[in-house]
């Protein structure tokens, strides 16, 4: 059986924890065991401030996955993220030895670990080191340098790094959980494993995983990452609009927007009223719906330009040809897609994880608001480059062959050794004549 995977996404309203292995019918694709979730305490914003009780909510999505799965889990792949997480490029090379020798996927392993040894600003560190485009003695420039000849090697990195005590409180709460991490990833990275397509990877896409109180994206090109950000804002800032202007409690303003929140036009128009319970010895409250959803447009509208104006920023608005895909629990709020296309003006859809589930997974599963947790399970066996799958396959081809060579030489070297010794009656005789 394949190796068991358990994915455990962090967020600032829930903890959902999906447990799964590869499927044996398509090997792209997640065959699930069981999920869990636990609503998340102790976490502000997408961090944590309150390890123990951040502990307690992990290990009840954890338990509630053994449960369902009957499966004891020991290490998870989990998420990381917070407006802490930042981007930069960087600049990595190698010398290598000589000319003649074709580059290897050693070689390009070398650059890239090279690569986490550089100095980060005070009290961070780095989670990834992606690497664009290869340059081969200051000319040939190449995204996959393996089998080419050269001496100097060269490379820009995307280089993202988080908050040393934000990494060291996942690491201190999962623990009290009793799992350890195996791979900590950016949510939005964590998401794009899960409902982006190959083919939109290649085309130019951005990723907007659109959670509770954090907007990540992630532009991919040429099938590689391109661009990341965080922006610090999320869908419990448009809670707390509706909660202000509708005097209600968070609680009901969450789910006055779960409910009846929408920015669709006949949403806007209508007359329909909700009454909302009272507070102790106090009157039932009437709130119309239509305000509700023109609180939300405002809002959405307003945080939408934000990502615009970052994606703009990013260099690479004119080459999304496959426009924009919208994911997390925010992204389920009727409406969303077309105002992100209004403002942006790129083709939009919302993504969801079932393209990489095995048909027969669980329907909750196939919901933006799982994107990550399915993500981080598929981590296990998928890699965020499309170069790192190949380099694997080739270091596993090359293994095998060793292997087998390896027999060869045994055999040959029994054989002549074999021979030595029938022979030696021999020499020695010719020798003890001389």
């Amino acid at each position: 059986m394949s190796k068991i995977i358990a994915g455990l996404d962090i967020g600032t309203n829930k903890i959902c924890v999906v447990i799964g292995t590869q499927s044996q019918y398509d090997s792209h694709k997640l065959e699930v065991l069981g999920m869990g979730k636990a609503t998340a305490d102790g976490i502000v914003r997408g961090m944590i401030v309150n390890i123990d009780k951040a502990a307690v909510s992990i290990k009840q999505a954890l338990q509630a996955a053994e449960e369902d799965s009957g499966i004891s889990i020991n290490v998870v792949n989990v998420n990381i993220s917070g407006k802490h997480i930042a981007s930069a490029c960087h600049h990595g090379s190698i010398t290598r030895d000589a000319v003649e020798q074709e580059i290897t996927v050693e070689d390009i392993n070398k650059l890239t670990n090279d690569m986490y040894r550089i100095v980060t600003p005070p009290g961070t560190e780095m989670i990834h080191a992606m690497p664009q485009e290869y340059t081969i003695d200051y000319e040939i420039v190449t995204q996959d340098p393996v089998g080419m000849s050269g001496v100097k090697l060269e490379a820009n990195f995307h280089v993202i790094t988080a908050k040393t005590h934000a990494i060291q409180n996942i690491h201190k709460c999962i623990r009290k959980a009793g799992v350890e991490a195996e791979i900590i990833m950016g949510s939005c990275l964590a998401a794009s494993l899960a409902v982006l397509s190959d083919e939109e990877k290649e085309a130019g896409v951005c990723l907007i995983d659109f959670g509770a109180s954090i907007i990540t994206l992630v532009i991919f090109f040429d099938s590689i990452i391109r661009y990341t950000a965080t922006i610090p804002v999320g869908g419990s800032v448009i809670t707390a609009d509706i909660q202000q202007s509708c005097m209600v409690m968070e609680r009901q303003a969450e789910l006055l927007k779960i409910k009846f929140g929408s920015v669709e036009p006949e949403a806007l128009s209508a007359k329909a009223i909700v009454t909302i319970p009272g507070l102790r010895n106090r009157a039932p409250k009437e709130v119309i719906v239509s305000n509700v959803s023109k609180i939300i447009k405002a809002r959405l509208e307003e945080i939408v330009v934000f990502v615009y104006e970052e994606i703009l920023c990013s260099g690479f608005y004119e080459k999304l040809v496959a426009g924009i895909v919208v994911t997390g629990g925010s992204a389920n709020l009727p409406g969303m897609q077309s105002i992100v296309q209004h403002v942006t003006g790129l083709e939009t859809r919302l993504g969801s994880p079932d393209e990489y589930l095995e048909e027969g997974s669980s329907k909750d599963l196939c919901n933006p608001i799982y994107a990550a947790a399915v993500g981080l399970t598929l981590a296990g066996f998928k890699a965020l480059d499309y170069r790192q799958a190949y380099y694997q396959a080739a270091k596993s081809a090359d293994l095998d062959f060793s292997k087998k060579n390896t027999k060869k030489e045994k055999k040959g070297r029994f054989s002549f050794t074999r021979m030595i010794t029938k022979t030696k009656s021999f020499l020695v005789d010719d020798y003890d004549d001389k």
